[in-house]
């Protein structure tokens, strides 16, 4: 007990020394720290900007707390904006799209936590299109069907063999004019075919893991190929397949910062947007930083807790 206890406290304190020496470096750089400017870049006070959503001309109205947006074609489209506390725009102003014409007084969330919940749902997106690519793609690994084996292989080949910020851009520029993709949707079509690949990967090792005896035993007492697949082999193989899939979404929450380049206000592009206007990097940066880790960590943790409940069940 008292040997654990000694490398504990070794552990504390080579931690605590690095802590120490990154505050005496940050000491030395010429540096004005304005730690005091980040929670407003999560939690703002100054309440809601309210966006015009088309292009137009503002029409105020007898209530101060609403107005319209017409268009400038005939018949006019008429869209009215309500229960604002200012109006940043007068009577007669042309506005055009994404432009600021009104405040909602009140707590709302900074632009870091915005980025923070567009991350979340790129990242969700793509965990699902990817778990299925990557699932269809792994029992096509391990098919005795020489075509379904070539595709997949072919198809992971030049997804990994490839980087995923050229893919990003394939998707967006080429893939997305021609089908007319959102940023959106090209991203996470982008992460949903890298992640895919490497899914499938994880799907097939897992699969050969499993002893083939497994797979004769449930067709011998009459069960049809893909049925021995989906009772007997697929569950033995999950449990196998846990952690390096885990570490797999967990990469794709840090890969998903690469979308930013594309006109997505992810994490990553609004803590740049940030640092662009108020020219604190540091601050913002390691801010960024740690609410990746955060993120990453509650689903390691999440994963942790699936690993021992499996266990546990078998």
């Amino acid at each position: 007990m008292q040997h654990r206890w000694f490398w504990h406290c070794a552990y504390a304190a080579i931690i605590l020394a690095l802590g120490a020496s990154v505050y005496g470096v940050s000491q030395r750089v010429d540096y004005d720290w304005r730690w005091e400017q980040v929670p407003q870049y999560i939690v703002s006070h100054e309440g809601e900007r309210v966006a015009a959503p088309i292009d137009g001309v503002i029409r105020l109205g007898a209530d101060p707390r609403s107005f319209e947006i017409l268009t400038q074609t005939d018949p006019p489209q008429v869209t009215r904006i309500e229960n604002v506390d200012r109006i940043t725009a007068g009577d007669g102003d042309p506005v055009f799209t994404g432009d600021i014409v009104a405040i909602r007084e009140g707590w709302a969330p900074g632009p870091l936590l915005v980025g923070l919940w567009i991350t979340l749902e790129i990242s969700a997106l793509s965990l699902v299109f990817a778990l299925a690519l990557g699932l269809v793609a792994g029992l096509g690994r391990v098919s005795s069907n020489p075509a379904a084996r070539n595709l997949a292989a072919t198809y992971v080949e030049i997804i990994r063999g490839t980087p995923l910020l050229v893919q990003v851009f394939i998707f967006y520029f080429f893939i997305g004019t021609v089908l007319q993709l959102s940023p959106l949707a090209a991203g996470v079509a982008a992460l949903a075919v890298f992640t895919g690949a490497y899914v499938a990967e994880i799907v097939r090792a897992g699969i050969e893991a499993v002893p083939r005896g497994q797979m004769e035993a449930a067709r011998s007492l009459g069960m049809s190929y893909a049925q021995a697949m989906r009772f007997v082999v697929l569950p033995q193989a999950l449990r196998r397949t846990l952690p390096p899939l885990a570490g797999q979404f967990i990469s794709l929450i840090k890969d998903s910062s690469l979308v930013s380049v594309i006109a997505i206000t992810d994490l990553t592009k609004a803590g740049r947007e940030i640092v662009s206007s108020t020219f604190t990097p540091f601050e913002v940066w390691f801010t960024v930083a740690l609410m990746y880790l955060v993120l990453t960590g509650a689903l390691s943790w999440l994963v942790q807790r699936l690993e021992r409940r499996l266990s546990a069940s078998d």
